[in-house]
């Protein structure tokens, strides 16, 4: 048998849950879209397409993800980088095509998140973005944080800059869920950014 690397292909599978047509839209579903519409997102798209499936859980869960990205104090290069974990995490391929370049737009050095796409430890990091990424992956990994993690990271954003630090990751790890089920693609003629993982690696 050779041992020569083999290359790696993938299968894209069909979207599930898709974006509704207008016409098939029940009222609630209108009034969910006019809701997010009339915001400061002005688009239906990613996860919005699967969730208006349940339209008054789409509208309290794009209020959450409104205040995360546009009213949470946390500086937005390190909200990107919190949701860019969560992203890899999940292995979300939208979530990441979405917020890595916003990431990086935001002031993230593009080796960092390069780092964390492919399920490694950034080097280079700056203070802030090291506690963050010490306890959201610490988090993430174990349910929860020891008390040297925990008390780094209060001492770093306080309290409240944790539980938005927490609230971030709950959040696109919501979507990531919601997206992975309903296999929502990247925009047309994007390819898929995020690599798979060595275990989760499947050929065909």
């Amino acid at each position: 048998m050779s041992n020569a690397p083999q290359e790696v292909q993938y299968k894209v599978s069909p979207v599930r849950l898709g974006l509704i047509p207008e016409a098939q839209m029940t009222a609630a579903q209108k009034a969910a879209v006019d809701a997010v519409m009339s915001g400061p997102r002005k688009h239906m798209g990613g996860p919005f397409s699967a969730l208006l499936r349940s339209p008054e859980l789409m509208n309290r869960v794009q209020k959450v993800g409104e205040y995360l990205r546009f009213l949470c104090p946390l500086e937005k290069r390190l909200g990107e980088f919190a949701a860019i974990i969560a992203a890899r995490h999940y292995s979300q391929q939208f979530e990441w095509w979405a917020h890595y370049r916003q990431a990086v737009e935001a002031g993230l050095k593009p080796a960092i998140g390069d780092a964390v796409g492919e399920g490694r430890r950034p080097t280079g990091m700056a203070e802030d973005e090291e506690v963050l990424y010490d306890f959201l992956t610490e988090a993430l990994k174990n349910n929860g944080v020891c008390d040297t993690t925990y008390a780094r990271a209060v001492k770093k954003y306080g309290e409240q800059g944790v539980i938005d630090i927490l609230a971030i990751a709950g959040y696109y790890g919501l979507l990531a869920l919601v997206m992975n089920v309903a296999r929502t693609p990247v925009p047309e003629g994007h390819a898929l950014p995020l690599p798979a993982l060595p275990l989760r690696t499947i050929q065909v």
